[in-house]
């Protein structure tokens, strides 16, 4: 299959600028294209992964990637989709985020060997060198005030105020393109489909400046069957650093998404033929309830953002938490399958009795609901039923000395650090 057709038949092309000419030029040849990540971070999220993911279908279709990690345009805020300014960082916040980003993508792309080996490239190397007179001379006068003012992510900003800094964002991205055409040969951008009106204003510099034509494609921006979109502005982020999401936590993710869902996205995010993942489908379809999709998703995703054996502890902790086996998993592991469940940092004058541990922690309300749980054998410590009313805490329930897990029922866990 033709690479723009899969790309199609996966869901990630939702806008072009001229669809038969894009089809065209990668038929015909090796295309340099570039993606644009703005180190808004220290670390991209799964929003970015479709972008980055796209990158490297067409990189393995023999297709040249640049990496543009947004050193300058960082420093400015990007004012799309936003309903007010960004912070702005200090250069030394952004420079690490850029270092921290630029390590992300080398595990994505290919920049060690082939003819189309990826390149990073920073667009403050070329915007710390110009001056402010030299760019409105040299790039601004390419851009009415009308044209500018036509991008939705200016008129959404017109009622509730937008400064020139971000206004003049598109003016910046167009530049990149324009830079990138000229020392790279780069005819194409992918990005967010937010990122249109600031996509489309390098071509259009293209155009007036070189009289040369560009290519933008957009992929969808990603979200469930609700409407709720992948990115951290929507607070639900899944970070590509396993510091900020740990491998269990991401595994945890895919497999809870909705069935809608699920065969979608093995088509975005995995590298599965489309023949395989017709194949999952139809099992899937015909057993929802073995959630093959998302356990196929969960594996191919983890494994890889964070590698094989990444993958292989988180699907252990979640075996081994499923299964109550609290006392196989070390509190390294312990730590990361309960990431943002309840916790309690055990107090010096805090009774240690299990009976009113319980309600100090908070895993209940009252003594007496505490005792008809203990009685019931509705509590577990580090996974063992406990029905004595007068147990009290030892060294023993310690796991290393630090944590003490706490299970309420069959899936309410609890831990009480120390």
């Amino acid at each position: 299959m033709h690479i723009f057709d899969e790309l199609k038949e996966r869901g990630l092309v939702f806008q072009t600028t001229d669809e038969e000419a894009l089809r065209k030029a990668l038929e015909e040849g090796q295309v340099s294209y570039y993606t644009g990540y703005d180190p808004t971070a220290d670390s991209l999220h799964l929003g970015h992964l479709v972008a980055i993911l796209t990158s490297r279908r067409l990189q393995l279709a023999g297709h040249k990637p640049y990496a543009l990690v947004g050193g300058a345009t960082g420093l400015i805020g990007d004012p799309s989709f936003r309903d007010a300014e960004r912070s702005l960082q200090t250069k030394e916040t952004v420079n690490g985020w850029v270092k921290s980003i630029q390590g992300q993508l080398a595990r994505f792309l290919d920049f060690e060997k082939g003819a189309n080996k990826a390149e990073m490239v920073n667009n403050y190397d070329w915007f710390s060198s110009i001056s402010f007179i030299d760019f409105l001379r040299d790039v601004g006068k390419y851009f009415t005030v009308n044209y500018m003012m036509s991008k939705d992510s200016v008129k959404s900003r017109i009622e509730t105020g937008i400064s020139y800094t971000e206004f003049a964002y598109q003016i910046m991205q167009g530049y990149d393109f324009f830079v990138l055409n000229q020392e790279h040969g780069v005819t194409l951008q992918i990005g967010g489909s937010d990122q249109w009106g600031n996509m489309t204003a390098g071509t259009e510099l293209l155009r007036r400046k070189a009289d040369k034509i560009g290519h933008v494609m957009t992929v969808p921006l990603i979200t469930d069957a609700t409407g709720k979109k992948f990115g951290k502005s929507e607070g639900n982020a899944v970070w590509l650093n396993a510091d900020k999401t740990s491998p269990y936590e991401m595994y945890q993710f895919w497999m809870n998404v909705m069935d809608a869902d699920a065969v979608r996205f093995l088509k975005i995010f995995t590298f599965l033929s489309l023949e395989e993942i017709e194949d999952i489908r139809q099992q899937f379809e015909a057993a929802p309830h073995e959630r093959l999709a998302q356990k196929i998703l969960a594996r191919e995703v983890v494994t890889l953002v964070h590698g094989e054996k990444a993958y292989q502890e988180a699907l252990n902790i979640s075996e081994q938490l499923f299964a109550g086996n609290i006392k196989n998993l070390s509190v390294t592991e312990l730590r990361q399958g309960l990431s943002g469940v309840p916790s309690y940092q055990v107090q010096a004058e805090d009774s240690l009795l299990l009976v009113e541990l319980l309600v100090t922690a908070g895993v209940v309300s009252s003594k007496r609901q505490a005792r008809e749980d203990i009685q019931n054998g509705a509590i577990y410590l580090n996974g063992e039923r406990i029905q004595d009313l007068n147990y009290s805490l030892t060294e023993a329930d310690k796991l290393e000395n630090e944590l003490t897990v706490i299970r309420r029922g069959k899936k309410k866990y609890f831990a009480l650090t120390y």
